[in-house]
């Protein structure tokens, strides 16, 4: 939820953090990152010391990315339409993007969403995203200022091997045609 609670997120709750700072597991220094994201570049508030800021994105970056079959696919596609994908783009804000393009002049990042990035019921297939998956989207559209794409997976998967299909679908995702 993008909603303010000055009475959870205060000047308390900062002064508890920095004393408990280093009693953070990864995970919650991950979070610490997103919320200083949010108060600082969504909210116009002040956000966390600049040593404890500082720990946070390191832990936030140091995760090392993963590439699946999934988004090899989908690269080598963006590749054959003509565009110069750049991989796993680190943003200023610590989020990576799978991949970042140029398209008609403008930037775009291209998330290319397997089921991990989704909710839904029993299966495992779902089709709604996890709130860290809409919060990375948030995030990196309004702290970083680049458009993202996602490629999920099931209308990948329905395009199955053929390679027009695919390289049509990314040129209609993207508003993008090859001259």
């Amino acid at each position: 939820a993008d909603c303010d609670a000055p009475t959870l997120f205060n000047d308390i709750f900062i002064k508890e953090c920095v004393e408990k700072k280093d009693g953070f597991e990864n995970a919650a220094l991950f979070q610490l990152h997103q919320w200083h994201l949010w108060q600082t570049k969504e909210k116009s508030h002040p956000g966390l010391p600049v040593d404890l800021k500082e720990r946070c994105y390191n832990a936030f970056i140091s995760v090392e990315p993963t590439v699946s079959k999934l988004q090899e696919d989908v690269v080598a596609q963006l590749s054959s339409i003509g565009l110069e994908p750049k991989e796993e783009v680190l943003t200023g804000s610590g989020y990576r993007i799978d991949a970042i393009v140029e398209v008609n002049g403008k930037t775009v990042g291209v998330e290319v969403d397997g089921p991990s990035h989704f909710i839904g019921k029993g299966n495992g297939k779902g089709r709604s995203p996890t709130g860290s998956t809409i919060l990375k989207r948030r995030q990196v559209s309004s702290v970083d200022g680049i458009e993202l794409v996602s490629v999920p997976y099931w209308e990948w998967d329905k395009l199955g091997e053929d390679e027009m299909k695919r390289q049509d679908y990314l040129q209609k995702l993207l508003g993008y045609t090859n001259k």
